[in-house]
């Protein structure tokens, strides 16, 4: 017997991905998907992929229902994690997919989601320097945001290693619809989505910004400012981000790389491409990969880094499952693959 495991919000896309994952998974077994607007239907009904939950319905996902697991995932929308939170055992693992218990910054947290900060959890980004020790034996884990851990990884080794400036970063950066989660808006139907790309939260209205200017910041020990444009496109998983930041003197393409694959040489996930090729969403589909490619571009004197991952796999539910194993002391890579399917 493995260890028990509880999903609540287990009818969203990213709960939909922890099922899955989490069905392969050796260490794991599901003891609870919780969806409480569908509790009672078959799992089979949402998430007719996942084949080895037949005869299987959704619970709710009242706390009653989750006390009895040893490992919870909460795959809830923002602000809905914090109160189910607090009524959980003190050494049960709990990791929230949502924003309630990423950002330290109390205020920026109240001017981005407009109710009151619960409190900050250890942050699992476990490919940043410090991150694996944080989260070894940790009981309540906040899983980064997608565009977070697309733009994180992308230029934190580069502000660690003091090539770029800290005052102009700009991020342009390319979601699937998944990211918007599962209810269905106007904006996201098939008719409006399919043959457009459209921008939306500009002028750094995102709420994903702020977690961004954390992690730059602590990377680059002083504060980042960061412009970020996000656009949906009408694909259902994945991100591009594009980020620059102005160059140093003396920088160019060479040291931009070294010092990505000096940040990524011996990790599972993060990969740098090597020169010529460029990411793309479809090849990390179904993965928790990070694929990276660096260049300086010496006309503007900005570096530009290119990087691409599965919303829903580095993203949410695989990095979840990540922080998981890294907490609990099993192997890192357990029930996570680093390569995409295609086509």
């Amino acid at each position: 017997m493995g260890r028990r495991v509880a999903v609540a919000g287990a009818s969203g896309y990213a709960g939909g991905e922890l099922l899955r994952l989490l069905a392969a998974h050796p260490e794991f077994e599901v003891c609870a998907a919780g969806a409480d607007r569908r509790a009672g239907e078959p799992i089979l009904a949402v998430h007719p992929n996942l084949v080895s939950y037949a005869g299987q319905s959704f619970s709710d996902s009242a706390v009653a229902t989750l006390l009895d697991a040893d490992v919870v995932f909460l795959a809830l929308p923002h602000g809905a994690s914090a109160a189910l939170a607090a009524q959980l055992r003190p050494g049960q693992l709990v990791l929230d997919l949502g924003a309630d218990h990423r950002l330290a910054d109390a205020a920026a947290w109240e001017k981005y989601y407009k109710i009151p900060h619960a409190g900050t959890w250890t942050y699992g980004l476990p490919e940043l320097p410090g991150a694996r020790d944080a989260l070894a034996g940790a009981t309540r884990i906040a899983v980064p945001g997608c565009y977070p851990t697309a733009v994180g990884l992308a230029l934190a080794p580069l502000f660690a290693a003091g090539l770029v400036e800290t005052a102009d970063v700009v991020v342009v950066a390319a979601s699937g619809t998944s990211g918007a989660g599962r209810n269905a808006t106007d904006a996201l139907l098939g008719s409006q989505v399919m043959g457009d790309v459209a921008a939306y939260k500009i002028g750094g209205a995102h709420q994903h910004t702020p977690e961004m200017v954390q992690t730059l910041s602590r990377a680059a020990g002083a504060p980042v400012q960061v412009s970020f444009t996000p656009m949906l496109a009408p694909m259902p998983r994945g991100i591009l981000a594009t980020c620059t930041a102005r160059l140093l003197p003396g920088v160019d393409t060479a040291a931009l790389r070294a010092a990505l694959q000096a940040a990524y040489a011996d990790e599972t996930f993060v990969h740098l491409l090597p020169e010529g090729l460029l990411p793309h969403t479809a090849a990390t589909s179904g993965s928790n990969a990070v694929h990276l490619q660096a260049a300086a571009d010496p006309v503007s004197g900005r570096a530009v880094v290119i990087s691409a991952i599965d919303n829903l796999g580095k993203g949410a539910a695989g990095q979840a499952v990540q922080c998981a194993n890294i907490a609990l002391g099993l192997p890192e890579t357990l029930g996570l693959s680093a390569l995409g399917v295609a086509p």
